[in-house]
């Protein structure tokens, strides 16, 4: 049985607040699991069926084996580190061969954060106020090695914040513990990032659409194209006209005097930025 996904409804949520719960934000897969008669099936949250991706979620520890709807995030854990490994969880998601899947899901296994439960025992409780979820959730559901119920605080919200940005985890999930389960956006779920900044050089732009080539060192390079108001591109356009070096079939490259500051969320493995957004020019 699937149900659409509750989603976050803004960007910013008050850090100390006893109305709320603070979850940690995780980069990981919104998953949907239901389970009838015994039978479990695995949706994302576009409501595709993923059952057949992730074997080792089959035995799904709920008491009872009661029929059940939970809404979870997918997640790869690097046994080594400790932290998520995003693009092990998408080599997971790309398989396709039976025999890959089975030898991937010993090697490295998926494990399954559950943050909610939406119907229990054939009854929909999707009415009950999150704090009653919650509480049921925690008699329902077994921590085992692929699955875990969401760690979360009440009221404090800073400290999780401050946690999550030194383990490099994406920030917080405020939900307000009396809204009800509503699929579509709500307000009652409000996100809180943690931002990385990085200061980087203008090297270049795009000849046919918008987008700076910018540089860190000899490590990073990629092409900034969102956020960056107009006021900033002409600024910008006005100076780098004045300090072209060359160009090939796509770019136009300058001379990197001009630095910019750039902030994102997700990181790859190795350090480098995913999506970075511009905020301001370093002068």
């Amino acid at each position: 049985m699937f149900v659409a996904p509750m989603r976050t409804g803004g960007l910013e949520a008050p850090l100390q607040n006893d109305n709320y719960i603070f979850e940690p934000q995780l980069d990981g897969q919104r998953l949907i699991l239901s389970m009838e008669v015994g039978h479990v099936r695995l949706y994302s949250a576009h409501g595709f069926d993923l059952t057949s991706l992730y074997p080792e979620l089959h035995l799904m520890p709920v008491a009872d084996g009661e029929d059940v709807v939970l809404d979870a995030v997918l997640a790869v854990v690097d046994p080594a580190t400790g932290r998520l490994d995003r693009e092990q969880l998408a080599r997971r998601y790309r398989l396709k061969k039976r025999m890959d899947i089975r030898e991937a899901s010993i090697r490295c296994p998926v494990h399954c954060f559950v943050f909610d439960i939406l119907r229990y025992k054939g009854e929909d409780i999707r009415d009950w106020p999150l704090e009653r979820r919650k509480a049921l959730l925690d008699e329902a559901l077994t921590d085992n090695r692929h699955y875990s119920r969401m760690p979360y605080l009440e009221g404090e919200g800073a400290a999780l914040f401050e946690t999550m940005g030194r383990s490099g985890l994406q920030g917080l999930v405020a939900k307000d513990k009396r809204s009800p389960y509503r699929s579509g956006t709500s307000e009652g779920w409000l996100t809180i990032l943690h931002y990385r900044y990085l200061d980087v050089k203008i090297a270049g732009y795009r000849k046919n659409q918008f987008g700076w080539l910018v540089e860190h060192g000899a490590k990073w390079r990629d092409v900034v194209s969102e956020s960056v108001p107009l006021p900033y591109r002409q600024a910008f356009y006005g100076v780098a006209k004045l300090i072209v070096t060359g160009e090939d079939k796509d770019f136009v490259y300058v001379r990197p005097e001009i630095e910019a500051r750039l902030r994102y969320v997700k990181q790859l493995a190795d350090g480098s930025p995913v999506q970075p957004e511009f905020v301001s020019f370093v002068v």
